[in-house]
């Protein structure tokens, strides 16, 4: 709460991880999206302090005029520059540390 995070969540039962980066996309940015690639896994047991989870990250394009705004459990959402952005919940900073590191962004 009250820190900035990439946008993400849980797979429900019967969906799958594409099913579920798009509903939870739209449910805490009302941005629809189409998914262009994986992009990354992260895995590490510790990276979560609500237990061991596994982010699958994936690159996705807005539809639309894919102004966000915050909805769910996310009280705002926003686009931010690679180089204006603010501190970030979780290890965010860190998956974004190794997708510039690889030259993936």
């Amino acid at each position: 709460k009250g820190i900035w995070a990439l946008p993400g969540g849980f797979i429900e039962k019967g969906e799958t991880a594409e099913e579920a980066v798009l509903r939870e996309i739209r449910e805490e940015t009302g941005v629809d999206c189409e998914i262009k690639t994986l992009a990354s896994v992260a895995s590490k047991p510790d990276r979560d302090p609500r237990g061991h989870t596994i982010s699958i990250i994936y690159f996705l394009e807005p539809k639309g005029d894919g102004e966000p705004r915050g909805g769910d459990d996310a009280s705002d959402a926003r686009w931010f520059g690679l180089d204006g952005l603010p501190h970030l919940a979780f290890d965010h900073e860190d998956i974004l540390k190794d997708l510039k590191r690889r030259s993936i962004i």
